[in-house]
């Protein structure tokens, strides 16, 4: 499946996740679900029901770029943060703060300076060998492996879970400014960015009757 852009993608699953979606928990969920967006630097949602908030969504890229995983800050314009603060007010999904543990964003672009058909350029989030620490937190987003293609940098990123509303918004806008990040780094073009999600929901106050 693909989309030209972030919004085109949301209004499809927004409806797709209403009408086909099944009970689990408190949501409807779609389960491993895939798609391709053909230029994800087109990536604001300005679809007037979701009312996508560009400026928080500027503000946790900001967060993540800064590598500091506190939320005390985040948390001031997002309250949902302090839900997920430990002992020392720090969160685990702050991805900036994940992709640069053990250096792994340098690590891949050098990786794909040396060779652009590497395979092995991928950074690891969600770990299970350190399930213990998530107790306030657990990151959603499993993998993001840069491949170039056709001689463009193309992305995909795996999310164990995914709300379409919140997470699906902003966290493609930050992942996709991720990308054009590496490309620039790389002098390659923005290429495509595969999403996928083993789940990916819509919470019960966020589904209409289509």
């Amino acid at each position: 499946m693909e989309f030209k852009n972030a919004q085109e993608a949301f209004e499809y699953l927004f409806i797709e996740i209403n009408q086909k979606g099944e009970k689990f928990r408190d949501t409807k969920t779609l389960f491993n679900k895939g798609f391709y967006i053909m230029n994800p630097t087109d990536n604001e949602i300005k679809t007037e029901y979701r009312k996508w908030n560009k400026k928080y969504a500027d503000r946790e890229w900001e967060w993540y770029l800064s590598g500091d995983p506190s939320g005390e800050e985040i948390s001031k314009f997002a309250p949902i943060w302090k839900n997920h603060m430990d002992e020392n007010g720090n969160v685990r999904s702050n991805y900036g703060w994940q992709w640069n543990r053990g250096s792994q964003l340098d690590r891949i672009i050098d990786k794909l300076h040396a060779d652009k058909n590497t395979r092995q350029a991928l950074l690891s989030i969600y770990d299970g060998k350190e399930i213990e620490t998530y107790s306030n937190d657990t990151p959603c987003t499993s993998s993001i492996h840069f491949q170039v293609v056709n001689n463009k940098l193309c992305m995909t990123v795996n999310m164990r879970s995914n709300d379409l509303w919140f997470g699906f918004c902003n966290d493609q806008y930050c992942f996709s400014k991720l990308q054009e990040m590496v490309s620039n780094e790389l002098s390659l073009e923005v290429g495509w960015y595969y999403h996928f999600s083993s789940n990916i929901h819509l919470y019960d106050k966020h589904l209409k009757d289509i």
